[in-house]
Order: structure tokens, then sequence, then C-alpha cells
């Protein structure tokens, strides 16, 4: 179990949020995608913050409110996000989740986003391997 990954278990296939992207459209993208939070990436794929639906839900709140319009990402993204490598082990990084840990986690590789690992992931691969023994996978699991 050790030996497994976080580039095992990320999601490669999800777009970031790029600066200046309007809160509305970063919304529908976290909804379609079924994530609760994504990086926030320049031109060059370097993180520069994290947004998540609680920064959205409170914007989005208060600038209704408001009739503020609709503000950017760059408004209410977190600026310091946690990031982890694609070497960590699952284990390793399970182990230091906890309430007030970020749910989503950007994989970061030479300083460039390469994908995102999130809560749900690290749960599904502990449960399929359990502890050091094989489980099927639900698919194989119905045969």
């Amino acid at each position: 179990m050790r030996s497994v990954k976080v580039s095992d278990v990320m999601w490669n296939h999800i777009e970031p949020v790029r600066c200046g992207t309007p809160l509305t459209s970063v919304v529908k993208t976290l909804l379609h995608n079924h994530v609760s939070g994504l990086p926030v990436v320049d031109d060059h794929r370097r993180v520069l913050g994290f947004v998540s639906e609680q920064d959205c839900i409170h914007s989005l709140l208060v600038s209704s409110y408001h009739c503020e319009g609709d503000p950017i990402v760059d408004d209410v993204m977190f600026r310091e996000p946690v990031t982890i490598s694609p070497e960590m082990s699952v284990v390793d990084l399970a182990q230091n989740l906890g309430a007030g840990k970020p749910k989503v986690y950007p994989v970061v590789d030479h300083g460039k986003l390469i994908g995102i690992v999130t809560r749900s992931a690290i749960l599904s691969e502990l449960a399929r391997v359990g502890c050091g023994v094989e489980l099927p996978r639900y698919a194989d699991a119905e045969d």
C-alpha cells in the first residue's frame, strides 16, 4: 500500500481555473466536474491559488446582495494553497488528512500543475486495497 503514489490516483483530465475567470464560470466548472475546489493557475500552469465551493458561495451571496456584478476568481481565491508531489505516498497523504485540511490537493511537478487528488480518490484507493490485502474492484466484483 505504501507504494501507491499520488500519481496513481490523481485526476489529470480536469482543466484548472485561469486567473481572471468570472466566478459564475468557476461555479459551472466545479459543478460539472463534481469537485469541491480547483487550483487557479497562470498561463504556464504555475499554481497561484485555490478556489473552493465555500469561497464561491460567500462571494456570490455578497455580490448579489450588493449588486456588484460577477466577481472574478482572483478576488476570492486562497493565495497560499497546499500542493503535493506526484511521488507522495497515498498513505502519507491520508495520514495528514483531518478537519480543516483541504479536500482537494493540487499535484505539482517541477513547479507546474499536473493534476489534482481528492479525498474521494484517496478513500476509494484505501477501501480498494485495504490492509495490504487486495480487494476486488467494484466492476470486477460483479463478474
